[in-house]
């Protein structure tokens, strides 16, 4: 968000002729009018990671299905929750889907409610 005026400025100011200013300039003043369009705040925050704060449901048959309750620090305005069920690939890769309404009817999820609280909040 910074750099974009920044190589504004400078491919203003390095490019000799008037069609390389044209053309060095289009990237960062499309970059510009992305971020403003999508709002400095949301990708500021939407760098924070999502933690596990319960699981709720294993899967009884693959033990790397999982249904969690996840919440995201976004700063100042709180956090955002959500429910989502995930399947683990590796420690680091997972694929999050949003968990359906009748999750809790359906016969090959346990119930486990399990806390893992990876945001370390501490709740009375």
């Amino acid at each position: 968000m910074v750099l974009t005026p920044l190589t504004f400025i400078w491919n203003l100011w390095n490019f000799k002729t008037r069609k390389w200013k044209i053309i060095g300039s289009i990237l960062p003043t499309l970059t510009l009018i992305g971020i403003l369009i999508i709002g400095p705040l949301r990708i500021a925050f939407s760098s924070t990671a999502w933690k596990t704060q319960t699981v709720i449901y294993q899967n009884g048959h693959l033990n790397f299905k999982k249904v969690e309750f996840q919440m995201q620090d976004v700063g100042a305005l709180g956090y955002n929750k959500r429910t989502v069920e995930v399947i683990y690939l590796t420690d680091l890769f997972m694929i999050v889907i949003p968990v359906e309404k009748d999750i809790h009817e359906r016969i090959e999820w346990i119930k486990v409610d399990q806390e893992i609280n990876e945001l370390g909040l501490k709740f009375p």
